[in-house]
């Protein structure tokens, strides 16, 4: 199946996410909401790529488990191992213009390690190689 124009842009921007993301997350002097919008920006272009790529139409929203819950409705299996997609909900919403408090639940060394793995399998479940 050939990729649209509109699938290949959402997983050229998510790329860009996660190149930011690659560079700040291991770097401190960064805020936990700069970091965390851009895992949060990177995942949200992922799911909406599999889903105009399975055609499913889709809401303007950051709320991941939005996105998440279209794609199970659509017969898309999302795995388990993304559940906590939804802990980068709030990157993109409340905490764009308030501050976080610091937390032990922020663990923003797990948030590249999991959009890196959510890439692989989307770009598994399109086929990026097709024309």
């Amino acid at each position: 199946m050939k990729l649209s124009e509109h699938v290949r842009t959402l997983l050229h921007k998510a790329a860009q996410d996660e190149a930011v993301l690659t560079e700040l997350a291991q770097d401190l002097k960064f805020d936990d909401e700069t970091v965390g919008l851009h895992a949060q920006q990177a995942a949200e272009k992922l799911l909406k790529a599999w889903l105009s790529y399975l055609g499913v139409n889709y809401p303007k929203t950051h709320r991941l488990e939005t996105l998440i819950d279209l794609l199970n409705a659509s017969g898309a299996s999302v795995p388990s191992e993304f559940d906590d997609l939804a802990r980068l909900t709030p990157f993109a919403t409340a905490f764009r213009y308030d501050e976080i408090a610091s937390s032990p639940t922020v663990d923003r060394r797990a948030w590249l390690p999991l959009v890196r793995k959510l890439r692989a399998f989307v770009e598994a479940q399109i086929g990026t190689q097709a024309s």
